[in-house]
């Protein structure tokens, strides 16, 4: 099981379309589109919201997202008419951002509160300045050549896969660094196909994973 996500939105294509981007990183998550009226018009439908929300808590409890201020009202009103008000959270955070980024901490297994953190936090710019010297810390450098290189579906896979492995890890292109924990700050480097990355580890399983980033970037994220 893994916490589940409602998108709450004006637009049902909207939803929808977010919902698809985010399942490409989550694939075992359940993440569920709230948006328009019933009659396709925008607006929020507090009916839908509440029934998406019971459908997407599958027993860790649902994690609310929403884009503009009335649907925060409505999201936060079907929360409170749950019967367990507390199984589910809405986080404030961006929706766009803040879906990808709780998506793949749910697919990380993280409870509820963390997955709402997760999705709070991508409203916060992320530091790229580059980390200072480490002695026990590792490098490689790797070539990405998959078509389109760290987009949003291998960001997502590295993430999950470093996911519980004891090392802090940064990737670098060229002057920028991204912490290799952040599926946001990995897309941020806009690294294409042909470019090389330098990848640094350091932590009590930084080999190991330096080896599972390696085994990725070879096999081409399974492209």
């Amino acid at each position: 099981m893994s916490v589940g996500i409602v998108l709450v939105s004006h637009s049902a294509k909207l939803a929808e379309g977010l919902a698809e981007l985010a399942a490409q990183m989550a694939p075992d998550v359940t993440i569920l589109p709230a948006g328009g009226l019933s009659d396709g018009s925008i607006g929020t439908d507090y009916d839908e919201v509440v029934a998406a929300t019971q459908r997407a808590d599958s027993g860790d409890g649902v994690v609310l997202l929403y884009d503009l201020g009335s649907a925060q009202m409505t999201a936060e009103l079907a929360v409170e008419s749950l019967a367990d008000p507390s199984a589910a959270i809405v986080a404030d955070g961006p929706l766009v951002e803040g879906a990808i980024a709780a998506a793949v901490a749910a697919q990380a297994g993280r409870d509820r509160k963390a997955v709402a953190e997760a999705a709070a936090a991508a409203g916060i710019p992320e530091d790229l300045a580059p980390a200072e010297s480490e002695d026990d810390a590792a490098e490689i450098e790797l070539e990405l050549r998959n078509d389109v290189g760290l987009h949003a579906r291998p960001a997502g896979l590295l993430v999950r896969t470093l996911s519980g492995i004891d090392a802090e890890v940064t990737v670098r292109l060229g002057d920028r660094e991204a912490d290799g924990h952040s599926v946001l700050a990995l897309m941020s480097l806009g690294a294409r196909q042909g470019d090389r990355l330098r990848v640094r580890a350091s932590g009590p399983h930084a080999e190991t994973a330096l080896a599972k980033v390696k085994e990725l970037v070879e096999s081409d994220f399974g492209e």
